[in-house]
């Protein structure tokens, strides 16, 4: 069992930073690759980026591509997503996933959810 708590959402402006944390308890983080996603008002979730166990590897979103870090600490067994330049469509709840299996980054593929925190960019 895995218990991700996610961190450091909140309302910035437009052009602006943030940096979201996601703190896991339970069996040994270095084992999952981590996702983030998020989900607007009215819209699906939707993936945000990853970050693989072993090697580092990221992927991200086309949409946030140039414009957000994912990045993990074993020791501290969290990841974070590093936000930048943000716009009023990145508003959303940001939720942190992990992944034990080598499958997909679609949703029904994540093994363990955090419970989310809000993002909110004003224009």
């Amino acid at each position: 069992q895995v218990q991700l708590v996610e961190s450091g959402g909140g309302l910035v402006q437009a052009g602006g930073s943030l940096r979201l944390s996601c703190a896991a308890s339970g069996r040994a983080f270095y084992a999952y690759s981590m996702g983030w996603f998020r989900q607007a008002p009215g819209k699906d979730r939707e993936f945000v980026a990853s970050i693989s166990r072993n090697d580092g590897i990221t992927n991200y979103a086309d949409s946030v591509k140039g414009r957000f870090t994912i990045s993990r600490a074993n020791a501290a067994s969290t990841v974070y997503l590093q936000m930048s330049s943000l716009k009023p469509e990145d508003t959303a709840v940001y939720y942190c996933a992990a992944r034990l299996w080598d499958t997909t980054w679609s949703i029904q593929d994540m093994d363990y959810w955090g419970k989310g925190t809000l993002v909110t960019v004003s224009s």
